[in-house]
């Protein structure tokens, strides 16, 4: 696929750092408020913000078929109504402007005044009004350790991990904004040793660093949507840090599964990054034996080469990197993750989110949660301080970046970062 606004020799006449996630060749999509403005839409290059309603209001996009109300918004969904092709549309048009042989907007210093703002300047706010949130569990490493660790390795996998996308419905309603501070969770527990549960806060408070991605309008309920139709409903991904009650989780899962060990907050990062800017990141994916049935079968690269890494910052301490993955270890990738959601007639809306499911890859140093990188807490993180991790501790700030790199373009999500206050 070529798609006009990925081209890898643009360059922007805004300055971009060489080491940016926001080359001109992503364009991606967010949220900004500022003191003396209500929240909009807003694109970034470098670290420059751009107001998309300011450059609509100028007369910028009026070969376009969006309105001023898709701009002038606190969320992204009103843009997402004209779908794959407004989208694609929009980054082209933003490309050209900014494009360094374009002057139609760079020599006009009162609409560069009030469209162009640094990034320090604004807040960056959670960019989708989330309807319904679905959590999948697609690493088959992921699901291999935990399996480990909770029956044994000859019995890792359940019997039908290779045949499905096993995923849960979540909660959307606390789905936050990178930045955003939590209270540690509380809840019911059962310790090993004890014969009766006990009421108290999370002592084994985990990350699981996943991503996450966004639909447009699906289809009508009761239709289902294949593989080869998924990327036309994808709008795009950001980094997704899904919080994990492990004590809680333990005590309540089984028979229905994650409830209040999973749902007291998940952070989203705040730049949306399409799924046409990834295009040029794609790989081919594993093998999956045994064969998948004909619904889940796919053509094509569906895997993306996305390098994600989790860092640990204890309060007025450094950071500590406690894990370097890449989203391309998926088992099961977006395509087959939509086909599966879909193929029983649920009706996919506009906003919908979708996270991947932890994503470890096959060595240590990989895994992407601190039950497995702690070994259940067998094996503590030994962090620069001097102290140890086997959990996340109170005023812990837990950060994730991640990009992709491909023929001198870097395309990235920026952060998704969150620090845990002691219960309330």
């Amino acid at each position: 696929m070529s798609i006009k606004a990925n081209n890898p020799a643009y360059k922007s006449w805004i300055e971009v750092p060489s080491d940016s996630d926001f080359p001109i060749q992503n364009i991606p999509f967010g949220i900004i408020a500022t003191d003396s403005n209500k929240p909009r839409v807003a694109t970034r290059i470098g670290d420059t913000i751009i107001d998309l309603k300011v450059i609509f209001n100028f007369g910028y996009f009026t070969d376009l078929q969006f309105t001023v109300e898709d701009f002038d918004s606190e969320t992204l969904n009103n843009m997402m109504r004209l779908g794959k092709e407004g989208t694609r549309s929009l980054r082209g048009r933003i490309s050209e402007l900014f494009e360094e042989s374009n002057d139609d907007l760079k020599k006009n210093s009162n609409h560069l005044h009030k469209a162009l703002l640094d990034i320090n300047d604004v807040q960056m706010l959670i960019p989708i009004s989330i309807g319904d949130y679905t959590d999948f569990y697609s690493s088959e490493q992921h699901a291999f350790n935990v399996g480990c660790l909770f029956r044994d390795p000859n019995n890792a996998l359940l019997p039908n991990w290779k045949h499905i996308p096993v995923g849960y419905h979540g909660r959307a309603s606390s789905i936050l904004a990178s930045g955003v501070d939590f209270h540690r969770p509380k809840g019911q527990k059962k310790p090993p040793t004890a014969e009766m549960p006990v009421f108290g806060e999370s002592n084994l408070l985990d990350f699981e660093l996943e991503t996450a991605f966004f639909t447009y309008k699906g289809k009508p309920l009761g239709d289902h949507i294949t593989t080869a139709e998924a990327d036309e409903y994808i709008f795009g991904m950001a980094l997704l840090n899904d919080w994990s009650a492990r004590d809680i989780q333990g005590w309540e899962y089984v028979p229905l599964g994650p409830f209040l060990g999973k749902n007291f907050a998940s952070h989203i990062s705040c730049w949306i990054v399409t799924l046409d800017a990834l295009e040029p990141f794609r790989v081919s994916g594993p093998i999956q034996d045994p064969k998948v049935l004909p619904y889940l079968e796919y053509t094509g690269d569906k895997h993306i080469d996305i390098k994600i890494e989790v860092v640990i910052q204890p309060e007025n301490g450094e950071e500590n990197v406690v894990a370097k993955s890449n989203y391309r270890h998926m088992y099961w990738n977006m395509n087959q993750q939509l086909a599966h959601h879909t193929i029983n007639g649920c009706n996919m809306r506009l906003g919908d989110c979708y996270g991947s499911g932890t994503i470890s890859g096959p060595e240590e140093g990989q895994y992407g949660s601190m039950l497995e990188i702690s070994w259940k807490g067998t094996k503590p993180f030994k962090m620069n301080d001097g102290t140890q991790r086997k959990f996340i501790n109170d005023n812990d700030t837990v950060v994730m970046r991640g990009f992709a790199e491909k023929d001198g373009v870097r395309i990235g999500f920026g952060e998704v970062k969150a620090k845990v206050l002691p219960t309330k």
